[in-house]
């Protein structure tokens, strides 16, 4: 059995576990503390931790495989970990210094990570100064370290716009404000997170615009087709997965659901209905395509990561635009259940009302956003300039 197997097994004998806890973490409004620590000792956040420190360099089918997997128990549950993974990726792309400053401490860290353009960092010497507010802090209520966004000022009649770094702080560094209350991914626990005059060393950062495009100092140091992938399709298929988890669980619930469910009187269950039966199968083919075509994306984005040249924009909006439709597909098929479902399946113990809540709210996402994303691509194709960085 190779380690990627070893490690999606691991995580498969969580699911009951990480299931159960699916309610009361969302009652808490936070990743249940005790799955978090499961999730710890079976390895999953040296996913995408160098093989020089010690890290897997997991293969992309198989994130995406966990990915799903886990967003069959819970949603929130899901996003937070495919994230978190996808974090320690972000730091393989910094100088070498601040690769060994972390993990030739610890094997891996848990962090938030925000590309969010909403901080503000000015140069002293030879640190940054960052302040600002970040929303959106998925995984901050378990971080040992965040991942911050912030533009650096340029000198007074500078014309060149200011450039996007990320910052690499630790978490007793930046003060976070309970401000998540959502109605869907509850238990991600995104707080805000606010920096008030925090000193980075300069090490301790990247640009993102690197990071983007996989030509920085990291990636070169580490020369792994892991790390030679452009950073936003990548963040795409870290927040799809879990997506096409919630469906499946959905579809799977309906099926159990249309075996016992009764019509009224009719003095038959729904699974007796035709059209019921036609649904079923229609939403199984549904779930299964997504499924197929979001391991398909996986390894599309791996085979960038297999060549020595840098990806084009065209390349990278395409996979960012298939992930959109796998996400929407995946909020159709969880819908179109809750309306077969009956009404009782909105009541607040039923599972499927917690899927319908979080698969709208995940497909909010910016990343997602098709209308963006293809007038990009369009652009492009048209070989015309860009209204946003592709």
């Amino acid at each position: 059995m190779t380690e990627a197997q070893k490690l999606f097994a691991s995580i498969e004998a969580l699911v009951p576990q990480i299931a159960a806890a699916a309610t009361p973490a969302e009652l808490a409004r936070k990743p249940d503390d005790e799955v978090m620590q499961a999730l710890q000792e079976t390895g999953v956040f040296k996913a995408f931790v160098p093989h020089r420190f010690g890290g897997l360099e997991l293969d992309y089918a198989t994130f995406v495989e966990i990915g799903m997997l886990l967003g069959t128990a819970c949603t929130s549950t899901a996003w937070v970990t495919t994230f978190c993974m996808e974090h320690n990726w972000l730091l393989a792309h910094f100088p070498q210094q601040a690769q060994e400053e972390v993990w030739g401490h610890q094997p891996y860290f848990l962090a938030p990570g925000s590309i969010s353009p909403t901080g503000e960092a000015t140069i002293d010497r030879d640190d940054f100064i960052l302040n600002g507010r970040w929303q959106w802090g998925t995984g901050v209520m378990h971080a040992d370290w965040v991942m911050l966004a912030g533009r650096v000022a340029t000198e007074p009649g500078t014309e060149a716009p200011p450039e996007l770094r990320m910052f690499m702080i630790p978490r007793s560094h930046v003060t976070v404000e309970d401000t998540w209350h959502v109605d869907g991914m509850v238990a991600t626990g995104s707080n805000d997170i606010i920096a008030n005059n925090v000193r980075i060393p300069s090490y301790m950062s990247q640009s993102v615009a690197l990071m983007s495009i996989a030509a920085t100092e990291g990636a070169n140091w580490h020369n792994s087709p892991t790390f030679r992938t452009p950073m936003i399709p990548f963040k795409c298929i870290t927040a799809a997965s879990p997506a096409v988890g919630c469906a499946r669980a959905a579809v799977d619930l309906f099926q159990d659901r249309i075996n016992g469910r009764s019509l009224w009187g009719s003095g038959k269950t729904q699974k007796d209905q035709t059209s019921a039966q036609m649904r079923l199968g229609h939403l199984t083919v549904r779930v299964d395509n997504a499924q197929r075509e979001m391991i398909s994306i996986a390894n599309d984005l791996q085979a960038l990561g297999d060549r020595t040249e840098l990806t084009s924009a065209e390349e990278r909006t395409a996979l960012r635009i298939r992930c959109g439709y796998v996400v929407h597909a995946a909020r159709d098929i969880v819908r179109d259940v809750v309306e077969a479902s009956g009404a009782s399946a909105h009541r607040l113990e039923h599972p499927m009302q917690r899927l319908h809540r979080d698969i709208h709210t995940l497909a909010c996402h910016t990343v997602f956003d098709l209308d963006i994303a293809s007038e990009i691509y369009g652009q492009i194709l048209l070989d015309m300039p860009t209204s946003m960085p592709a």
